[in-house]
């Protein structure tokens, strides 16, 4: 049987992790985690068996100091029918199998347990993919891999009703960041653990011909005020694992009032 690719390279990810710089790089996780702490401030439900999916625990124990703090592994240990909160912390947009990261989250929820997800999606960096894209096919006349190809906020929607997750939502919250220059983004990426970790990347370090190229391409075309911006999507994943207590649709055909009177709205009948 072959094997199936791989987009991350896990090895590179973690090397990537662990040169992050925790003073400076955080800061990006740190918003994530103030909306999820907002968040789950308005669900109506003490949550008493916690676990968090990240690569940061140190950050991320601050949003439950009793939680199980799990490794984003391919496989996650975690124990199913066990919580009553899973949380995927920032790292679902390096998963080789984000449904199956889901799935196996969703397994670990109690009836009635809630999932709650945030990651980066497909609008993050479309500035620097984009100069990064111009300069190499002007150079070189083709294209490799730099960036993680984030998911969009309909696809990453879909994926909670595949992994059997009840009342799903979905939504995004846009950040810009701006910087003097490329190159003060590049570094900060770096220190945010964020630095080119894909499988398929090429294996040699890029030409500084093409990065000046591509930083000449991002200040042309973005630059504003002196500053040249740069957008991280978070994207927001919720849902409930199924339960007999939660809200049911009706059977087609079985309401018993009609819209017209609900509103105190005339009805016209439409013609043949």
């Amino acid at each position: 049987m072959k094997n199936t690719p791989q987009m991350t390279d896990r090895r590179a990810l973690i090397r990537n992790r662990t040169r992050a710089d925790h003073d400076k790089g955080m800061f990006l996780q740190e918003a994530a985690l103030e909306e999820v702490q907002d968040r789950l401030t308005l669900v109506n439900k003490a949550f008493t068996k916690v676990a968090i999916v990240s690569a940061f625990p140190d950050l991320w124990r601050r949003l439950a100091p009793q939680a199980d703090i799990i490794s984003d592994e391919d496989v996650l240990e975690l124990a199913q029918g066990t919580y009553d909160l899973v949380v995927h912390a920032m790292c679902l947009h390096w998963a080789n199998d984000p449904v199956g990261q889901i799935i196996q989250c969703r397994r670990a929820l109690k009836a009635d347990g809630f999932f709650l997800s945030v990651s980066f999606g497909g609008q993050t960096l479309h500035e620097l993919r984009a100069s990064l894209a111009e300069a190499e096919a002007k150079i070189t006349g083709g294209l490799s891999p730099r960036v993680a190809p984030m998911g969009e906020i309909r696809d990453l929607g879909a994926i909670l009703q595949r992994a059997g997750l009840a009342l799903p939502v979905a939504d995004a919250a846009p950040l810009k960041v701006t910087y003097e220059t490329p190159w003060h983004l590049m570094r900060d990426l770096r220190s945010m653990g964020e630095a080119n970790a894909l499988a398929g990347r090429l294996r040699r370090p890029t030409g500084r011909q093409l990065l000046m190229r591509a930083v000449d391409v991002y200040i042309d075309a973005f630059m504003e005020d002196g500053r040249i911006p740069a957008t991280f999507e978070l994207i927001f994943l919720s849902g409930w694992a199924p339960d007999s207590s939660q809200p049911q649709p009706l059977r087609p055909g079985s309401a018993t009032t009609r819209l017209a009177d609900a509103l105190g709205a005339d009805e016209t009948p439409l013609k043949d």
